[in-house]
């Protein structure tokens, strides 16, 4: 069979245009492992409320963040894609969940040049139902509809892997150094807590209140709380952090439903009221910069941090194109190119 990859990462709208982002935001809002209702709820309230109001207020956010090339995730992504291609032969194409280019046509262009067994590698390190889930089950519907004779192998959740956990820990401390901060803070993006719940192949371990986290279990593999704070803890030992100079928190809630706490902006808040005057904080859930790191992060968290009290506000890049971030996902297909697929990435 002829090998060949497929990097998914989330997707952005095709410009500023609050047209673009209505439409980029009724395809991410109307998938069901996103807000996970039912339709005619969910249709209701994404189509009768968001799109009728958020639009125009997104647009306005997604242009502070804008390149000269476009989208930053999307440039980011691309760039990464050249890095790794470089160190693999074989074939490399991007995808998004969401927008263009879209998975259908990243399959598409791996099934012109050739290709049949496809290794599919979601850019997020954790697993969540409204990542990894969506575009793996998004990918073998496709498959199956227009590729039959194609293999996919889904790649797992890198957040333990040791090759990642060494890059995202030197990318923290290139960043830190010399800068005299008081608390790191790990900020990932949200979930309902319901979706930790539906995730927990047990039905019986997730309790979300800490203690089922750090208790062994097999729920862990699908377990976006546990998966987040295990990439803390793994960091935070590689750096040798010490207890009490850093946390995690949790961004980019949406409604009304309980999310996953503590929240992010008032966790900035908290600390500023409380006398810090310098924090830092890194974005591990996304691989690649974007809105919410660019402008809910480091535009207005900082904003947060600064009326709250506080002075210097170190917001840390993601891996974007990192080489040494290019090289561990080289590393990993030129793996699975030559080794059971089971063995190389599991």
């Amino acid at each position: 069979m002829n090998k060949g990859v497929l990097l998914v990462n989330l997707g952005s709208p095709d410009s500023t245009d609050p047209k673009d982002v209505k439409k980029y935001l009724g395809q991410f809002l109307m998938d069901e492992r996103v807000i996970d209702v039912p339709y005619a709820a969910r249709a209701l309230l994404v189509k009768g409320i968001i799109l009728n109001t958020r639009p125009k207020k997104s647009a306005e956010a997604y242009s502070k963040i804008w390149w000269e090339e476009g989208s930053p995730l999307i440039v980011l992504t691309e760039r990464l894609q050249k890095k790794v291609q470089q160190q693999t032969d074989l074939p490399v194409e991007i995808a998004m969940r969401y927008g263009t280019p879209s998975i259908q046509s990243g399959l598409q262009k791996l099934h012109d040049q050739g290709v049949d067994d496809v290794m599919l590698l979601p850019l997020y390190p954790q697993y969540a139902m409204a990542t990894t889930e969506t575009i793996n089950v998004l990918a073998e519907s496709l498959r199956a509809q227009h590729f039959p004779k194609m293999k996919i192998t889904n790649v797992p959740a890198f957040y333990k892997k040791d090759e990642y956990i060494k890059v995202l820990s030197h990318s923290i401390k290139e960043h830190l150094e010399d800068s005299g901060y008081e608390h790191l803070l790990f900020s990932y993006h949200g979930v309902p807590e319901r979706h930790i719940r539906k995730s927990d192949v047990t039905k019986i371990h997730c309790k979300i209140d800490g203690s089922c986290c750090s208790a062994a279990s097999k729920a862990h593999e699908f377990c976006y709380r546990h998966q987040c704070y295990e990439t803390t803890r793994r960091v935070g030992q590689y750096l040798g952090l010490k207890p009490g100079t850093f946390s995690t928190s949790f961004q980019s809630r949406l409604g009304f439903d309980p999310w996953l706490q503590p929240y992010t902006d008032r966790t900035i808040e908290r600390m500023g009221k409380e006398g810090f005057k310098n924090m830092a904080i890194v974005t591990p859930a996304f691989v690649s910069d974007c809105l919410e790191t660019l402008e809910e992060i480091a535009m207005e968290g900082e904003e947060i941090f600064h009326e709250a009290g506080g002075e210097q506000f170190t917001t840390i890049p993601c891996l974007n194109d990192r080489d040494d971030w290019a090289q561990v996902i080289a590393g990993w297909i030129n793996d699975w190119a030559i080794v059971h697929p089971a063995t190389a990435i599991a």
